[in-house]
């Protein structure tokens, strides 16, 4: 009997790129094999903790198809020691261009520290160090947003006060030492002649 299969079906277990890992074992180098099915969940059999006795998953949060293919990707490049090589100083180029960037838009409306973090990200990839440093930012900025949506409507009307006068002042001191416009004595020369 034929049978047709649908096409939400698994066909085969998607890997890794099968030329690169037979080059990459050809000369010696260990490729991690981790199969997944179409949805991007791991095999069944690959050692992944059993159901509880409730039915819920033990297991960790799935990570996205995208974050699985970069990972494999990452760790088909760090097989080869050149590649490995290439790909820490790539990573710590493109890092400190983008955290230079952001640390140069900090005192400049605009953002700064989002891109000072995401330069963090970035050589978080190869740097433990960055990895360390991103997880501490973290948990610092969700314990500050989690105190900070405790608080009453007037606390936090407060601190957005603060927030909104500290980014003016930063707003005016750097246009008038950096490109010598005082915004201040214009607008009140213009209330004054007008």
């Amino acid at each position: 009997m034929v049978t047709k299969r649908s096409s939400v079906d698994p066909i085969a277990a998607p890997g890794p790129p099968k030329v690169a890992v037979r080059a990459a074992e050809k000369r010696g180098y260990a490729v991690p094999m981790e199969q997944h099915d179409r949805s991007g969940r791991p095999a069944v059999g690959d050692g992944t903790p059993e159901r509880g006795a409730a039915g819920v998953a033990l297991a960790e949060r799935r990570r996205p198809r995208w974050r699985q293919r970069l990972s494999l990707t990452l760790d088909l490049i760090r097989a080869n020691p050149t590649g490995r090589i290439a790909l820490k100083i790539f990573v710590a180029i493109a890092g400190a261009i983008v955290v230079t960037v952001g640390v140069a838009l900090i005192p400049l409306p605009g953002p700064g520290w989002l891109l000072v973090i995401a330069g963090l990200g970035i050589w978080a990839v190869e740097f433990h160090w960055a990895k360390r440093l991103l997880a501490f930012t973290r948990r610092n900025v969700q314990s500050w947003t989690r105190w900070v949506t405790r608080q009453s409507l007037a606390v936090r009307f407060v601190l957005g006060v603060v927030g909104l006068v500290f980014v003016a002042a930063v707003l005016w001191l750097s246009l008038k030492y950096s490109l010598g416009i005082d915004v201040v004595a214009r607008i009140m020369h213009y209330l004054a002649t007008h």
